[in-house]
């Protein structure tokens, strides 16, 4: 059995992300962020971008949230 997979939808501030997160919540689409800076915090080391967070959604949904992000920024 294969692992799903996830493509990189979008790079930006929390904010930005926090958005984007809350629109594909609304349609249904599976997203996951990843917050390294915490991720940094927690292991007690530094991060050379803070306020980058990166958010990635499943391959099936890819198309459908590119759609959204495109709403967003528009």
């Amino acid at each position: 059995m294969s692992s799903p997979s996830y493509l990189h939808l979008f790079s930006g501030s929390s904010i930005d992300v926090l958005a984007l997160r809350n629109a594909l919540e609304e349609e249904h689409i599976t997203h996951v962020d990843k917050d390294e800076t915490e991720s940094a915090r927690l292991a007690g080391i530094g991060k050379t971008a803070p306020m980058m967070q990166p958010e990635f959604v499943h391959e099936d949904e890819y198309e459908k949230a590119k759609t959204i992000l495109k709403q967003l920024s528009a």
